[in-house]
């Protein structure tokens, strides 16, 4: 697509690629460009980096700081600062397990970011996104076996700690998992791309290992191969995975693609100075004193004398990467190791795919090609199976609706609902003549009559709502905890519900009809559409996939 005019949001736009995807973006003439970065200094140093390069000066450069996992009143405050706080512990807790409520949602710093409510944003929702945050990583060197470990001891240590000390390691520990975060970073992306109505979607990932084997040989002294580096990995190879299914998505970014370098990213810049870790320049210390061994390896005991000064030396800068020396970079690009590929090439990729270029790669459309969907012989054997089925249904003289395996419960309660109509009105147009409450007092009358159809529908785990929203029938045991999602319900608000979509249905079937239309166009979902008769007969299980494509905008985008 054209970036003349758009509004492009860059995450990390202060890292290494990030800053070389917004130097290309000059040369396309956007509206503005927003650089998110994590600290204060990072956006506005990349804003005026971007400003004395900008020949247009009507391109605006907007920076906006802090982390975009957290809500936006904790999105500057230091992860000790989050963790050491019990009410931070709290509130990070529930936004990353509770469901993702309205508030939830509109609260998260990166749905700010990106439907333009952050503040200085003004309004201005992105068009383009691009995600250079290097996600995997953060998530994964939170070491989670580390707090697992500690939380074991305790489980095996005949005196607990006091409660608040206790409560601190186990909320740590659940924060720390990997998955959950994840999941809820890429829901809040799903909504935000919504809301902002955001085009373009791109995701720079990572292997997790810079392109090499389980046999990497840079690891930070763990065992090989590496359980935090692999917990990288798989949190990479997870993102893609969600970032295929959001492309998959049909009212998600028109264009989502992910471009994953296999090799180190380098480099930012090369000086001589002080050798920082984190931001924090590196002490230097000294002693000519030898302890024995065992002494030595106690980390509880001071050993050393601070010289005052930082270790100050030759490096290259690789920005989130950190600095290596000399000797280390030699090391970790020479032939056969990580080697190494620039930011320039990465960004000019991004910008490419972006425009619609064929760069060949966008790792999504490489599932795409390599993934095995539908088939054409599984479609011409799926009349058989329904045969047969129908076939042993008449055998039997029983009605296969729903067994509750599939899930959701919703799919169960749509089945047996249709399946109640279906039993009370021989065709779908004789729904639309009773008034809704006379349908749902002819339900009840089924449902209290036929023992067969009631157990199977609560034995389940579907619950029975009675016509008056008050009462319900149950089992042992209860799917869903309302009505929308899992109960069949029998209040006459629900039947007016169904004799809506069942008009709907009706005037698809009889517009495809009257239009004659013959070709290829229509995906014909019900089964009167594929013998080109009109035909209202009931087809429940068509219908549920009916009100699943129409209503819960599940329809599956490629086929």
């Amino acid at each position: 697509m054209d970036i003349r005019g758009k509004n492009v949001l860059v995450l990390g736009a202060y890292g290494q690629v990030g800053e070389a995807v917004c130097k290309l973006l000059l040369n396309e003439a956007p509206a503005r460009i927003v650089v998110a970065s994590l600290r204060e200094n990072e956006a506005h140093e990349i804003q005026s980096v971007l400003e004395d390069l900008r020949h247009d000066k009507s391109i605006e450069i907007i920076p906006v700081w802090g982390n975009l996992f957290v809500r936006s009143a904790l999105k500057d405050v230091h992860p000790r600062e989050l963790y050491s706080d019990p009410a931070m512990r709290n509130q990070l807790l529930a936004d990353i397990y509770d469901n993702l409520d309205e508030e939830m949602l509109k609260s998260s710093f990166l749905y700010e970011v990106i439907t333009g409510t952050a503040e200085s944003l003004n309004g201005h929702m992105a068009d383009i996104v691009i995600d250079s945050v290097n996600t995997a990583t953060g998530l994964a060197y939170q070491n989670i076996f580390a707090k697992s470990h500690d939380v074991w001891s305790i489980t095996r240590s005949d005196a607990l700690p006091e409660r608040d000390e206790l409560n601190r390691r186990l909320e740590e520990l659940m924060i720390a998992q990997y998955t959950p975060q994840l999941v809820r970073h890429v829901q809040i992306l799903y909504q935000a791309f919504r809301e902002a109505r955001t085009q373009v979607f791109i995701k720079v990932g990572t292997s997790g290992t810079g392109g090499m084997g389980l046999n990497i040989p840079f690891t930070h002294g763990e065992e090989k191969p590496s359980r935090v580096l692999l917990s990288k990995a798989a949190m990479a190879g997870a993102h893609s995975l969600l970032i295929f299914l959001l492309a998959r998505t049909p009212d998600g970014p028109t264009v989502v693609k992910e471009v994953k370098p296999t090799a180190a990213i380098a480099w930012k810049r090369i000086a001589y100075g002080p050798v920082a870790v984190g931001g924090n320049a590196v002490e230097l210390w000294d002693n000519t004193e030898p302890v024995p061994v065992e002494d030595a390896l106690d980390n509880n005991r001071h050993f050393g004398t601070s010289l005052g000064r930082p270790l100050e030396s030759v490096f290259i800068d690789t920005g989130e990467n950190g600095v290596f020396s000399l000797d280390e970079f030699k090391a970790i690009t020479t032939l056969g190791q990580m080697m190494f590929i620039t930011p320039q090439e990465i960004a000019q990729t991004v910008i490419e795919e972006i425009l619609g270029g064929s760069t060949g790669k966008d790792i999504v459309s490489a599932l795409d090609a390599s993934v095995m969907g539908p088939t054409y012989r599984a479609g011409f054997l799926r009349e058989s199976v329904l045969h047969r089925m129908k076939q042993l249904e008449h055998k039997h003289e029983v009605r296969s609706v729903a067994f509750e395996f599939l899930g959701p419960p919703r799919l169960s309660k749509l089945l047996f609902e249709a399946h109640l109509l279906e039993l009370m009105f021989p065709l779908m147009d004789d729904v639309l003549e009773p008034r809704a409450g006379d349908i749902s007092d002819m339900c009840l009358q089924e449902v209290k009559s036929n023992q067969e159809l009631r157990s199977s529908i609560l034995s389940i785990g579907i619950p029975i709502l009675l016509p008056d929203g008050k009462t319900m029938l149950r089992g042992p045991v209860i799917k869903s905890q309302n009505a929308h999602d899992g109960w069949v319900d029998l209040t006459p608000e629900n039947m007016a519900r169904w004799k809506e979509r069942i008009a709907a249905i009706i005037a698809q079937i009889d517009m495809h009809a009257t239009m004659n239309i013959t070709s290829s166009e229509l995906d014909r979902a019900f089964p009167a559409d594929r013998e080109w008769t009109v035909n209202h007969g009931w087809d429940i299980g068509e219908i549920a996939g009916w009100i699943f494509i129409h209503e819960e905008g599940g329809l599956r985008e490629k086929m």
